[in-house]
């Protein structure tokens, strides 16, 4: 149960998009709530089901979770199957959570304008113009995560000794059901299986058709430690 902040006349939203800079947003919305002793809220958008994300964006929504815990947030909301324009839906959210203040990164914003075809910001304004928009300049993620991994297919997990091995046959040795994708360049099956765990999205890594860890893989490439 998080903390009841004092000042419910101000609440704070931090848009997120796929990539390493979301824990950056998330950290710094952290620290201008805290400041506030305001509501913190975290939202991320999606047109796919969460069913259907694939490897990198499911860890990517798992970690987010886990931090929006870690710093006291009072929400992560993931909106999924989402077909309305992404401005209209953080609109909406805003409204709903009595936002004050929205922060987004620079990368989300140039993102999010590829779908819209107009800048955000003008159109965040138009649906909210009393809500304060900050735009924060963050590093352009160059690693595409849809580029890494072939398309997910369906396998299983059946224990051998302390570890897991990687099948593609039912049979009732299994342990785990899941969505494996492989790397692409690989002659083995390397790559990320992906699987619920004690209700828990989890990715965990393959190497050679062997899991020897249940915990989820650090996809991302190393972050400058800079607000």
């Amino acid at each position: 149960m998080f903390k009841k902040k004092k000042h419910m006349d101000e609440g704070l939203l931090v848009c997120i998009y796929y990539g390493p800079n979301g824990e950056r947003l998330i950290r710094r919305g952290s620290k201008i709530a805290k400041m506030f002793d305001c509501p913190l809220y975290i939202l991320t958008v999606d047109a796919k089901p969460f069913d259907e994300l694939d490897a990198d964006k499911s860890m990517y929504i798992t970690k987010w979770k886990r931090l929006a815990k870690e710093v006291e947030a009072d929400g992560f909301i993931l909106k999924d199957n989402e077909q309305r324009p992404v401005y209209k839906v953080i609109a909406e959210t805003a409204r709903e959570k009595r936002a004050t203040q929205i922060i987004m990164g620079q990368t989300v914003q140039s993102r999010w304008e590829q779908i819209t075809k107009e800048s955000i910001v003008n159109l965040l304004l138009k649906e909210i113009p009393f809500v304060d928009l900050h735009i924060i300049s963050v590093a352009r993620y160059i690693k595409d995560p849809d580029c890494n991994y072939e398309k997910g297919i369906r396998a299983y997990l059946m224990k051998e000794g302390e570890n897991f091995r990687l099948v593609f046959k039912h049979s009732k040795e299994i342990v785990y059901e899941g969505i494996f994708f492989k790397e692409f360049g690989t002659d083995f099956n390397n790559g990320i299986f992906k699987l619920i765990k004690d209700g828990e999205t989890l990715q965990v890594q393959v190497i050679e058709d062997m899991v020897t860890e249940l915990t989820n893989v650090d996809m991302e490439p190393n972050e400058n430690n800079e607000d």
